[in-house]
This record gives C-alpha cells, sequence and structure tokens, in this order.
C-alpha cells in the first residue's frame, strides 16, 4: 500500500523525473564551521557503538562575552539543521528561527552567544550516514550505527566543551529540539542553568511512533532507496521521502489552520478532475512540502533520527521508570511552554513534565499559548509565544546574574 501510495501522490504529480532526479548536495563547502570531535577519546553510543574523530557542523550567532556565562545552545527538530537565522545555503530561505535569533529578538543576539549544530545522524555536515565511513572510504549508509537523543546531547557536550564553556546559561528547543533540551538537563545537570523545552514531551508516544513508521516504509518502499545504498547513484529515494514528509507535515498543522487556509477550494480548476492529480489546494501543498524538503535531507538520516525520537523516554533512561527521578535535586530552572491546538505534542505532556519538576520541589514555570497554528507554532510569529519566551529568558538573565 505504502508503493501505491508513492505512485499516486508522486509519480502522478510530474510529467518527468523530476521527483526521482532530485539534485545532489555537498556538505564540503557549507558555511559556518565544522569541528572533528571525539580524537582524544571516541564518543560511547548507546547502542554499543564507538565514533572517533568525527565531524560535528555549527553555526553561532552574538558574541562570547569574557566570562563565557552568556552562551544558548538551540536544539533543532527533525528536520531543522545548523541553519537558524540566516538564509539556508540550499534552499536560499529563511533560517528556521531567524524571527527568533537576532538583535532585539527573543534570543537577543546583542546579549546572548547562541549555539546551533547539527545533530548526530544529520545530513549537513554532522558525521551521519551520508558522511564518509574512514574506515572503508564509502558513504556509511546503513553502516551507522543506530542513534538516540541520548547520543545527539553527548556529541553536543563535547563541542560545548571545545569551545571552552563550563556552563550554558540556556539550552532551548522545540519538539524533538524539546527532547535535546530535557536530555541536557537531565544527563548534565550542573552544566545548565536553565532548559526550556518547547512543544515537547519526556518520552514519544505511540501515536507518534504510529507516524513515524509511515514515513519510514514510504522510503524503504521506494525503489530507488536500494537498502540505503543509494549516493554513489544517479536516483535517490525522494518519491519516499516527499510521502515522509507529507505525512508527518500533516501533524504538524492543526485542522482549524488547515480549514483557515485551504478549507475544500480546488487548485487551478473549475470542477473536479475525477482523477488523483491534485485537485484540492491542501494536496497541492502538501506535494509542494514533499517536493522542497528532498532537496535538502536525506533519506537515510530521517530513517535514524525518526528513531532517535521514537526510542526517547527520560523515565526510563534517567529515572528508572518513574519521570520525577529524572530530575531528584536538579539545579537546572526549567520554563516549558506548549501551544493548545498541538495534538503532537500535546500540553498534557509538558504538563506531565510539570508536575514530576514539582514533585522534586525543581525550579518550574510553564504557559501554554493559545493558538490555532498546530505543532508548528513554534516556528511561527506567534506574538504570545514571543511574549512568553521573553519573560522567561529575561527573568532567568536576571537569576544567572546576566546584564
Amino acid at each position: 500500500m505504502i508503493a501505491d501510495l508513492i505512485d499516486y501522490l508522486m509519480a502522478q504529480s510530474t510529467d518527468d523525473d523530476s521527483a526521482v532526479l532530485a539534485p545532489p548536495y555537498s556538505t564540503t563547502n557549507l558555511p559556518g564551521f565544522c569541528v572533528e570531535l571525539g580524537r582524544e577519546a571516541p564518543l560511547r553510543l548507546a547502542a554499543g557503538a564507538r565514533l572517533g574523530s568525527f565531524p560535528m557542523a555549527y553555526q553561532t550567532y552574538g558574541t562570547l562575552n569574557a566570562a563565557r556565562t552568556n552562551a544558548i545552545l538551540v536544539c533543532h527538530a527533525l528536520t531543522g539543521d545548523q541553519f537558524a537565522a540566516e538564509p539556508h545555503p540550499i534552499t536560499g530561505k529563511p533560517g528556521w528561527w531567524a524571527q527568533i535569533i537576532g538583535p532585539g529578538r527573543p534570543l537577543d543576539t546583542d546579549k546572548y552567544f547562541i549555539i546551533c549544530s547539527n545533530v548526530l545522524g544529520g545530513c549537513m555536515g554532522t558525521v551521519g550516514p551520508r558522511e564518509t565511513d574512514p574506515g572503508t572510504g564509502a558513504p556509511y549508509a546503513l553502516q551507522f550505527p543506530v542513534i538516540t537523543i541520548g547520543d545527539m546531547v553527548r556529541a553536543q557536550k563535547l563541542l560545548i566543551d571545545h569551545l571552552g564553556i563550563e556552563r550554558l546559561f540556556c539550552v532551548i528547543g522545540g519538539s524533538m529540539g524539546a527532547m535535546q533540551a530535557l536530555e541536557w538537563a537531565a544527563r548534565y545537570p550542573d552544566r545548565v542553568f536553565c532548559a526550556m523545552p518547547i512543544a515537547g514531551a519526556a518520552r514519544h508516544t505511540a501515536q507518534n511512533i504510529a507516524f513515524h513508521e509511515v514515513g519510514r516504509q514510504a522510503i524503504l518502499a521506494d525503489p530507488d532507496w536500494r537498502g540505503g545504498n543509494y549516493y554513489d547513484l544517479p536516483r535517490r529515494p525522494v518519491r519516499g521521502l516527499a510521502v515522509a514528509r507529507m505525512a508527518a507535515h500533516v501533524t504538524y498543522l492543526s485542522e482549524p489552520a488547515l480549514h483557515r487556509k485551504f478549507g475544500r477550494e480546488l487548485q487551478d480548476r473549475g470542477d473536479v478532475s475525477y482523477g488523483f492529480d491534485a485537485d484540492f489546494q491542501v494536496e497541492s501543498y502538501l506535494r509542494y512540502q514533499g517536493s522542497t524538503f528532498v532537496n535538502r535531507f536525506d533519506a537515510n538520516s530521517y530513517l535514524y533520527i525518526t528513531r532517535a525520537m521514537d526510542y526517547f523516554d527520560l523515565a526510563a533512561e534517567h529515572g528508572d521508570g518513574v519521570l520525577a527521578k529524572a530530575f531528584t535535586a536538579t539545579p537546572v530552572r526549567f520554563s516549558l511552554i506548549s501551544f493548545t491546538s498541538d495534538w503532537l505534542f500535546p500540553t498534557p505532556e509538558s504538563r506531565r513534565i510539570v508536575h514530576a519538576l514539582n514533585a522534586v520541589a525543581a525550579n518550574v514555570s510553564f504557559v501554554e499559548i493559545e493558538t490555532d497554528a498546530g505543532h508548528d507554532a513554534f516556528l511561527l510569529e506567534e506574538p504570545g509565544f514571543f511574549r512568553a519566551l521573553n519573560g522567561m529568558l529575561s527573568g532567568a538573565a536576571e537569576q544567572f546574574g546576566l546584564r
């Protein structure tokens, strides 16, 4: 059925091979920074494998103060990367948090030093399945070890050590970025003053795992996936990846937002076609989201990163199955934000974290933002969200002694 879905949604939407022959992209000349980590001691992964001397790509914004106390680590979501606040080098689109990071914005670069790295397993310069395995000289593909959110954070910690930062003022992120912020607080509580998980959860639910599995099966069913060994071939599994993106993108929105934007309006026609072309505007929109996504993302990375999110369970990893135990005696200040229309990571998931933190008398604040924008609200210009970010960061900065 997934193979049929790929054919209907992608192959029939084009008269040429553009859905199959997406242009390859290179990470060898990306702007920004790339550092080799793990040279002194290999990074031991949760699955038991070790990574030695691996690249991590990152961007910085603002200036690190003399005391090295104003650093904020921004953690990106599943399909994000390190280019948070400037035009993307592949697509040319604005950075995914360009409205949040910059002078006078909530993450004020006149005040803070912002760091954003491409996660372990990513496809924009940090080691992942598309990067070269030094043992073979070929791309890792599926020989890359399975990773976890904890592995991503351990790699980030090596980067922070490399930058000479003893304690981060704040770790912040939305969605998968929220998972990383929580993992930082649980794994390295003495290295973080404030954790700001946005639209996140302490574990992935069965429903979220199910959505990810649909996306992975779309990729695996693409005949051009070839067991993950497609990097040296002219055809890549972009149809499967596009369908995976389309399915996931639906979960990032809300029904009211979809209705407000598209309703049942037809796309460039006066009547239905009685076929499988994109009759409705919402269909055309999803096809566009899928087709543009494949130009900047790697199918194998999608498999690895979604699996890392599925494995995330903070209570099981750090609290013997009890979430509150993951935060026992924590010195970290927590500020959580959720959105009323987010059904992917709904407000009860954030409240569960808040209750666990209350149980151990942790310093925690929480706000739910009223919006119909769905899960993607943390990527949009939501006035209530901006006010909450400003207030929470200002309060934390004052307590931390930042001026």
